[in-house]
């Protein structure tokens, strides 16, 4: 029997508020939808069969959505392993739902999810980071309500499916967190008007000032038109209108539009009608885009043809009383401009798909990130495995390449050392860059940060080393770059050379109470004034060469027992903020 760790006390939320009630996806808008956060009922599988439970069967708790089972917020808190776990609750939907397509959202649930609607089988999902979509016009008319119920199985354990972080023992340890089981992101029902919109794309070129807007219709019986509008504020900029179709471009031309940059977010509001042949709206949605370009031009990276210096920091988006789920929308945004008030422009989001909410203020805070997929927990070698992360990762892309923040991509991070010369590694690798690539060619891809590369964009390295002289030697021999495994991975063929993990020092400050598994790289500094001496020779080792293209510092934040951090997991400062700041923002020699 799997070991049960005790619940952590709860943290109570207000029970006439509900949890995470901002819009849950930012870049698609419609005014009919409802937040279906809040208490859901709540099981842990039992002696109940699956087709008691899905019509019926005992649930003995209440868990509060979107918050996962293990987190404090959720009011279960329970850490051991739950392999199965149950979600019920009643959804009406509004009378005055007449002519929409009412669609039950999940925002992610980890990690094969299925879904009964009145004891039916409504729907059935894989993947722990993408949203789950079920149109319920089979089981409910305008008015009426109908039983939920979600079962979701997860088991970080099999490696057949992606963990990112998330421990494969009963407790966190090192860099192994607490894990995230069932619903982490916001539920909510949406009404998409019959004949309209289903996704939306946007391409936005800073270099030729046009947006490329795709759509996907939902089926219509006629003709249909599309009609965008692009305001800067109250300022319509552009205007077009063509046929609706899917797959079929329209093109938006604002010479005036400002690029995107860090220094100057430029975005812009994007208006979107699906009409009938007669002219009368079917669907309108609101989105944004932002005009930029991103390339790779010999060893460097370009943001709008001009060089970028990267400064990143490792970001893994956890939070001490609700785990991968931000407390709150506004939690999302401090924590990217804490980072940016300590002096980085930008964040590797690692090992974890960030909520939409997240990119969202990226894009809005001109802030560059390198998204990523929680990679680690799978089985290299294993077909099934490669197949469970190219399905998923392809969704991934496809949600998040609308934001104009996302400047590279990095399917997988530190594949295993032992699997460096299998090719059925080596086809994964492949497999996952042809599939970015093909989905969007418009940014870098990052095969596999830090260690194998097989085919890749950037030429990332990963060195924890905490002596900054010998950090200064390891970056010195280029083009002769270190390798991992110079018999089996590629050979470096020039690419921009970025430090994406680095530093790693821990430090807790004084009065701060040390457990005997806090962790972190290195010896530990005696004195804050070490640990800063150390940071800043480590940086300036990482500055000391124009072939270094960037650096991705380890970490923003204390993560549990990992406490190498430069602000506590509470976002505390740990440090002189503008000591920081000082030593991240000097020009590189």
């Amino acid at each position: 029997m799997d070991p049960v760790i005790a619940p952590r006390p709860h943290v109570p939320i207000a029970s006439d508020s509900i949890p995470r009630p901002e819009h849950p996806r930012p870049r698609l808008r419609r005014e009919r939808w409802l937040n279906l956060n809040g208490p859901w009922d709540f099981a842990i599988d039992g002696p109940e069969s699956v087709h008691e439970r899905q019509s019926g069967g005992t649930f003995p708790e209440t868990i509060l959505v979107p918050f996962p089972p293990e987190s404090p917020a959720s009011g279960i808190g329970r850490r051991g392993f739950m392999t199965s776990v149950w979600y019920r609750r009643r959804v009406q939907v509004p009378a005055d739902w007449i002519g929409v397509v009412p669609t039950l959202r999940i925002g992610a649930a980890d990690y094969h999810t299925r879904v009964f609607v009145d004891g039916a089988l409504a729907h059935e999902h894989w993947g722990g980071s993408t949203r789950i979509d079920v149109d319920l016009r089979p089981f409910v008319a305008p008015g009426e309500s109908v039983e939920v119920v979600l079962h979701c199985q997860d088991d970080v354990r099999t490696g057949m499916q992606p963990g990112g972080k998330q421990s494969s023992r009963p407790e966190s340890y090192e860099c192994f967190y607490t894990r995230v089981t069932g619903v982490w992101q916001t539920i909510w029902l949406e009404g998409v008007p019959e004949g309209g919109l289903e996704d939306l794309q946007v391409q936005a070129s800073a270099a030729t000032r046009t947006a490329v807007v795709t759509a996907r219709l939902l089926p219509w019986p006629e003709a249909r038109s599309l009609r965008l509008r692009l305001r800067d504020g109250d300022t319509e900029i552009a205007f077009v209108e063509g046929p609706a179709a899917n797959g079929l471009p329209l093109v938006l031309r604002a010479p005036q539009a400002r690029p995107w940059s860090v220094s100057d977010p430029a975005l812009y509001d994007l208006d979107v009608e699906v009409l009938d042949a007669g002219g009368r709206t079917l669907d309108r949605v609101t989105s944004y885009t932002g005009f930029r370009d991103v390339e790779v031009r010999g060893n460097r990276v370009l943001l709008n043809g001009e060089p970028v210096n990267q400064r990143l920091v490792l970001d893994q988006g956890y939070w001490p009383d609700t785990l991968w789920t931000a407390p709150s929308d506004d939690a999302l945004r401090r924590d990217i401009e804490l980072a940016q008030e300590l002096g980085f422009n930008g964040a590797r989001l690692h090992q974890k798909v960030f909520e939409p909410g997240y990119h969202h203020w990226a894009d809005r805070l001109g802030y560059l990130t390198w998204a990523e997929f929680p990679s680690w927990g799978l089985d290299i070698t294993s077909p099934e495995a490669a197949r469970n992360a190219l399905a998923e990762w392809g969704v991934v892309v496809r949600e998040l390449r609308h934001h104009p923040s996302i400047v590279a991509w990095t399917p997988f991070n530190e594949t295993d050392r032992q699997a460096a010369d299998d090719p059925q590694h080596h086809r994964t690798l492949r497999d996952v860059v042809a599939l970015t690539r093909s989905l969007d060619p418009s940014r870098p891809v990052n095969d596999a940060s830090g260690w194998f590369h097989v085919e890749t964009d950037l030429w990332t390295v990963h060195h924890y080393t905490q002596d900054p002289a010998e950090l200064e030697r390891l970056l010195e021999p280029y083009p002769d770059v270190v390798r991992k495994a110079p018999e089996v991975e590629a050979a470096y063929a020039g690419q921009p050379l970025i430090v994406d993990e680095f530093g790693g020092i821990k430090w807790v400050p004084e009065g701060e109470s040390e457990r005997e598994d806090d962790w972190g790289y290195g010896e530990d500094p005696r004195t804050e004034d070490e640990f800063l001496e150390r940071l800043e020779g480590l940086i300036d080792a990482v500055r000391a060469y124009p072939h270094v293209a960037g650096f991705c510092y380890t970490q923003l934040t204390d993560v549990e027992q990992e406490r190498n951090g430069l602000l506590g997991a509470d976002r505390s400062a740990k440090f002189d903020k503008e000591r920081l700041r000082a030593l991240l923002e000097r020009e590189q020699s």
